[in-house]
């Protein structure tokens, strides 16, 4: 992912809400969310065979983002997407599942990580300066391809937009694929400076990018009721920006998650 936002215990019906774009190179394959044989529902990047976002029958919840970092990007470093599933398949809580994975941090490119279940959830980034994880308390944060609820623009104004819709109560899901789907670019004032070149921080800069090579695959959101009911919808996208497909799931939250 390259942008997602989760609300947890904020909205009156739903225990949790994330709603996520992923950006990625539009020649490099990738799957929709499906049930994987491992009990999961996820996509699939069809290169290194990992995920973004992924969610279990438990109701365990798992995703990443990059970190922008030009010029430190190393081409032999594992994949960053086999992270998720790691934590979709461990059972011990957020904190601990996420402490398991510093000793070998320094192997890959920057990453965040968020992952939750009913009970809590939890963030982690190799580039903070403590690779010590952090609960993630109950409330709307936010993540980009930096530090978690690092305001740029984007990210604050999907932010808000996912704080009014909870405030009203509103169980309709467009009102956030319209805030995911929002190519408007920030001003240059308002512009992060990341090191990457004027234009290219310019098309980063809104929610959703367009660009031939490079753009918002999909838009995913998850959300789980207060009684355990869950629904995953995924919108993917072309280099134009059309959309070419969904996918919808609905499943019960098992006992125990």
């Amino acid at each position: 992912m390259c942008l997602a936002i989760v609300a947890r215990d904020v909205h009156a019906a739903y225990a949790l809400v994330v709603a996520a774009n992923r950006d990625e190179f539009h020649a490099r394959p990738a799957a929709p969310a499906a049930w994987w044989n491992e009990g999961w529902l996820a996509g699939r990047d069809l290169d290194a065979g990992g995920t973004w976002f992924g969610v279990t029958r438990r109701g365990r919840w798992a995703l990443v983002t990059n970190v922008r970092e030009p010029g430190r990007h190393d081409a032999a470093a594992p994949s960053r997407g086999a992270l998720v599933p790691r934590l979709l398949g461990d059972d011990r809580p957020p904190l601990v599942a996420l402490a398991a994975l510093t000793d070998d941090a320094a192997r890959y490119n920057g990453y965040n990580l968020l992952v939750g279940d009913a009970l809590g959830a939890a963030w982690m980034s190799n580039r903070a300066s403590s690779l010590r994880p952090q609960p993630l308390h109950p409330g709307v944060a936010g993540l980009s391809n930096a530090l978690l609820d690092t305001p740029w623009p984007k990210l604050a104004s999907t932010k808000a937009a996912l704080v009014e819709w909870s405030a009203s109560g509103e169980s309709d899901i467009e009102p956030l694929f319209a805030a995911l789907a929002e190519r408007r670019r920030a001003s240059d004032a308002d512009l992060p400076t990341t090191g990457v070149p004027l234009e290219r921080e310019r098309m980063l800069s809104a929610p959703f990018i367009v660009s031939d090579a490079y753009g918002t695959r999909c838009s995913t959101i998850l959300t789980i009721t207060r009684d355990g009911k869950a629904r995953l919808v995924e919108r993917t996208f072309d280099a134009s920006g059309a959309m070419t497909g969904e996918v919808a799931h609905r499943f019960a939250i098992e006992a125990g998650g």
